[in-house]
């Protein structure tokens, strides 16, 4: 077999091992001492700021969450009052037509009893003219049929028609 000959680059000498193996510890001690506390606490703090940051957004969408339903309740509520306050409106405009129903119905009857009551005063006064003027006519009949002798019937009952005659054209 042949040996073969790889460049020294590949093929690193025993001293040149050695020195890097010291930089490699010192360089890790200096890390470890001084890099990796501080690139930890970063880490951490970047973690702590992560959860921190998920927990207010959970917080925030349960918030936004019971705003919405009580948006919603809110609203709900809103509506039930509306509906209530419409009903109570309705029935008071019931209310008021009625009363005016009934009002209107009262003061009708008022003015018809009224009117009846008018009415039968009238007719009590006429009939009274009435009376009087045949109390009257009769006494004027009676009194010409006095001062005039007849003899016959058939006179008599021309004359009553005449007087009668005179007696409604003089109206």
């Amino acid at each position: 077999m042949q040996s073969l000959n790889l460049p020294s680059i590949l093929t690193p000498d025993f001293g040149l091992l050695f020195w890097m193996l010291v930089a490699f510890l010192v360089v890790f001690v200096l890390l470890a001492k001084y890099g990796f506390p501080v690139i930890v606490k970063m880490v951490e703090d970047r973690k702590k700021f992560i959860d921190e940051s998920l927990k207010n957004a959970r917080e925030a969408n349960e918030k936004l969450a019971n705003i919405k339903s009580e948006g919603e309740d809110i609203l709900r509520a809103a509506r039930e009052q509306q509906a209530v306050i419409l009903k109570e409106a309705m029935a008071a405009r019931d209310n008021i037509l009625k009363e005016a129903k009934e009002k209107a119905q009262r003061e009708g009857q008022k003015l018809v009893e009224e009117a009846k009551a008018q009415i039968a005063v009238e007719k009590e006064n006429a009939m009274r003219e009435i009376r009087s003027q045949i109390g009257d006519l009769s006494i004027k009949i009676a009194s010409k049929v006095v001062q005039r002798d007849m003899e016959q019937d058939k006179e008599q009952e021309r004359f009553i028609e005449q007087v009668l005659k005179e007696m409604e054209s003089a109206r």
